[in-house]
């Protein structure tokens, strides 16, 4: 690493944002004439919708149209899906809703307070239908149907199986199972959606501004349910976000709406959503149910696993959804070396908002179930939880490891991460802490979490969503394209755009370093510029900002354009200083003979030569200074017909470990210390890394103490305001120690890997394990909010006591002290459910026969 790249510079972005002048998208300027909209939203869960009436609306002085789901169902199709089920979903509701907050009608006028008003005006008559919100009575045959002509909630069940999974079980000692339930939750970005939309008559093409955050595969999808070509749907991103955290993708069906407004009206349309609808009706990540099984050694070696995960997808399944459920699919067995796993994939709908990506979408579902299972075989087989974890990791001399379904781990020594971690008294010093707290009657425990943070995803993982056979009637997909544009002007300035969404990442820094140190430049002589327009700017369907492809992807992209930059400049300035191109070297803005320094030339010096004298070129070399990255690893292939697939590029590793302490009176849950080991390979940016760890721990925190969406048994959503919905503040914050440990990944030419979303991955098992281990209780719903602690810790009302018997404790929060090492139940908490209590079985996949996995130990 030069001084340049991988040092820790402080973000370029942040002056603009910290003085108050960024630009964001309800900042900019809009035509003369422009119109606002205000969205009329369905109060019920599940209802026909009988009528709507807007006549006095539009009698209301300013108000230009009152747009209905009849309007949008004339004027585009649905949107595309992944699987070949009649989901259909247009961005207002057709004859029927689905869920609270749906969009009914769209109010437009000369103002957003005019149009607020007219909304009142507008009267919708419903019949309300039974709704279904839970997700196993989704799957009952006699559940309401969301979509009648799908015949059922159920709408995908696909089973995987990879090794001999029968064999293994045969052969094991024990087999430990375990039903774990990940919540519905989001993470709130400050900005909520905005969208302006115009309609060109003259060409029939749209012009949108949103601030829309990618995969661009979602382009297509809008196009297609517009009516146009790509090309006739312009999509401007602005150049600063109030963050995104994957929410934002789902601003896709508010574009289509408003494009169809401006078409309407023929006049340009505002959307600003407030932040009741962002609550209610934008999008949460997947809740999902996981029936997890594993057959193990009286060691504690997993010999392989069962997975039965059932997802729940809300009233639709949006594009690209099912990716929570798919994105880890190659990865399924995590940091583990298990060579035989079974899979069954399934996909619910229920009268919930649908849901979409959130950060590290796919990977807290699976690692909450993968880390608590560890935890469990532990104590069932009277282990140490450590050392169950490192009995079991993928050992250093497998790199790069084949994951038994398809996972192509490029790089790791994840013993070494675990060791270091543990060692310097860390570990020592949080067993200290647990049996002072235990001694002195309080509730402490410790817990462990290890996962595989997967980069750059495999645009192809969705496909194994399909058979085989049906791939392959669609054509293969696979890989990733990243792109950047490298500019040098007659004077030597520097600039490139590239095909990222802003959303507070350090993009633009970054990308500066990487662009200097090639060129020998200053990262303040860079500029970069992120305003991606599809109208003018490089992209494919794999642009945008999600599922940490920046570092092994477009980073990759810039260095390729700067190193063929870098070429072309050493063939000027070899011409001009009379020297081998070889012997070419770029330092301190010059470039000079690298045998004889003081022969140099200015860098813009050279740069203006391609420009101002092309005449001075090398022969056959292209006048001007503009270069294309394009990057696009061969390793990312489609999916073999065994539906083994490698989901991502790159895979780093996370290894957390915490204490925890539990109030009895509160029932709050306090991290005494959090400690967390991170192998991103290269580091392009400590600090900006450093930045990206603690955002993402802070958010799973918020999953596992905090953060859910709460639907009542009518499907009303009651947790819609920030007084009900809790997230956590910088006060609930615990100090995180960060370690970092380098195993470059082969893979790329910087060696970087995607670091963003780890936290989120495995800070909720890490804590759910702690607090597993304070109370020694099996189940651990998330999140572990007071209300759930003390129905936990409470249990059932206790029988009263027999006439003249007394009571052996003075209180029922307070248990005897078990010993043992890091793996023992802790104080034993009377009316808690007994740990080895079964959890109950998931209902069968719809058309299969008994209950898969098998429960039982």
């Amino acid at each position: 690493m030069s001084q340049v790249l991988g040092a820790p510079l402080v973000r370029k972005e942040d002056p603009a944002l910290l003085s108050g002048r960024g630009r964001y998208a309800d900042d900019l300027p809009v035509a003369n004439g422009t119109l606002h909209a205000h969205v009329i939203r369905s109060p019920h869960a599940h209802a026909k919708i009988l009528r709507i009436d807007a006549a006095a609306a539009l009698a209301l002085p300013g108000v230009a149209a009152v747009i209905t789901g009849e309007d949008v169902r004339k004027l585009t199709d649905p949107f595309l899906i992944a699987l070949k089920q009649p989901v259909h979903q247009w961005s207002l509701a057709v004859e029927r809703v689905r869920y609270v907050g749906e969009a009914v009608a769209l109010v437009v006028a000369e103002s957003r307070y005019v149009a607020e008003d007219a909304a009142e005006l507008v009267e919708v008559e419903y019949e309300p239908v039974e709704a279904v919100v839970d997700t196993l009575a989704a799957c009952g045959k006699s559940a309401p149907l969301l979509h009648p002509e799908c015949k059922t909630n159920e709408i995908s069940v696909r089973k995987f199986a990879y090794g001999d999974t029968a064999a293994a079980f045969a052969a094991a000692d024990r087999k430990v199972v375990l039903t774990v339930e990940f919540p519905r939750l989001s993470f709130t970005p400050m900005e909520c959606y905005v969208v302006v939309a115009e309609y060109r008559p003259h060409d029939k093409s749209y012009d949108v501004l949103a601030n829309f955050q990618g995969p661009f595969s979602t382009h297509p999808v809008m196009a297609k349910a517009l009516r146009v070509a790509g090309s006739k749907m312009r999509l401007r991103i602005p150049p600063d976000s109030g963050g995104s955290f994957g929410i934002k993708l789902s601003v896709f069906p508010y574009v289509v709406l408003t494009a169809i407004a401006a078409k309407i009206t023929g006049r340009p349309v505002k959307w600003v959503e407030d932040r009741v609808e962002h609550l209610v009706a934008a999008s949460s990540g997947p809740n999902r149910i996981t029936q997890i099984e594993a057959a193990v050694t009286r060691e504690g070696r997993i010999l392989a696993l069962r997975l039965d995960q059932l997802e729940d997808y809300g009233a639709f399944l949006r594009a690209p959804m099912p990716g929570p459920l798919y994105r880890m699919h190659g990865a399924v067995t995590g940091a583990y070396d298990i060579p035989n796993v079974d899979v069954v994939n399934r996909i619910v709908l229920t009268n919930k908002m649908p849901a979409s990506l959130i950060r590290g979408f796919g990977g807290p579902q699976l690692y909450l179930a993968i880390e608590r299972l560890v935890q469990r075989i532990a104590i069932e087989l009277d282990l140490d939880p450590l050392d169950v974890i490192r009995r079991n990791l993928v050992p250093t001399a497998k790199f790069p490891y084949r994951a038994a379904a398809g996972a192509l781990y490029d790089s790791g020594d994840y013993v070494r991460a675990v060791e270091t971690t543990i060692g310097d008294g860390r570990l020592d010093d949080l067993k200290r802490r647990r049996e002072a707290a235990r001694a002195a009657g309080k509730f402490y425990g410790i817990g462990f979490a290890a996962v595989v943070e997967p980069g750059m995803s495999n645009m192809g993982y969705l496909s194994t969503l399909l058979t085989a056979d049906a791939r392959e009637r669609s054509g293969p997909k696979n890989g990733a394209v990243s792109m950047v544009t490298l500019n040098i002007d007659p004077l030597g300035a520097v600039s490139m755009t590239a095909d990222v969404t802003v959303q507070g990442q350090g993009h633009q820094t970054v990308l500066s370093q990487i662009v200097a140190d090639r060129l020998g430049l200053d990262p303040a002589d860079v500029e970069v510029t992120l305003e991606m327009d599809t109208g003018k700017d490089p992209w494919s369907i794999a642009a945008g900002t999600y599922s940490c492809r920046f570092s092994p992807g477009t980073a990759v992209a810039a260095h390729v354009a700067a190193v063929r930059m870098r070429d072309k400049l050493a063939g000027i300035a070899a011409k001009q200083l009379n020297v081998l191109a070889a012997d070419i070297e770029f330092a301190d803005g010059k470039i000079r003979s690298r045998s004889n320094p003081d022969n140099a030339l200015p860098f813009g010096r050279v740069a203006g030569t391609a420009h101002w004298s092309p005449v001075m070129l090398p022969d056959g070399m292209a006048p001007g200074l503009s270069e294309a990255g394009v990057w696009s690893p061969p390793e990312l292939e489609p999916p073999s017909r065994d539906d083994r697939i490698n989901t991502s590029l790159t895979y780093g590793f996370v290894f957390d470990m915490c204490g925890v302490e539990i109030d009895p009176v509160t029932f709050g849950v306090r991290i005494d210390r959090y400690v967390s080991m991170h192998d991103a390979g290269t580091l392009l940016n400590p600090l900006i890394a450093d930045g990206q760890v603690h955002g993402a721990f802070v958010q799973g925190i918020a999953a596992a103490l905090f953060e859910e969406f709460i639907y009542d048994e009518n499907g009303s959503f009651v947790s819609g305001t920030f007084a009900d919905y809790l997230v956590p503040t910088a006060a609930e914050i615990p100090k995180l120690e960060i370690l970092h440990q380098v195993t470059p990944s082969p893979l790329t030419p910087l060696g970087a890997k995607g670091m963003a979303e780890g936290n989120c991955m495995s800070t909720p098992a890490c804590i759910a394990n702690a607090i597993a281990d304070a109370l020694g209780a099996k189940d651990i719903p998330l999140p572990m909010t007071p209300r759930r602690l003390h129905a936990l810790m409470a249990g059932d009302e206790p029988a009263p006591p027999a006439r003249g018997a007394a009571f052996s404790s003075p209180s029922p929060l307070v248990g005897e002290g078990r010993g043992g090492g890091s793996g023992g139940l802790g104080l034993i908490v009377p009316h808690l459910p007994t740990p080895t209590q079964e959890a109950p079985l998931l209902p069968s996949p719809q058309g299969g026969g008994e209950n898969y996995p098998q429960g039982g130990r």
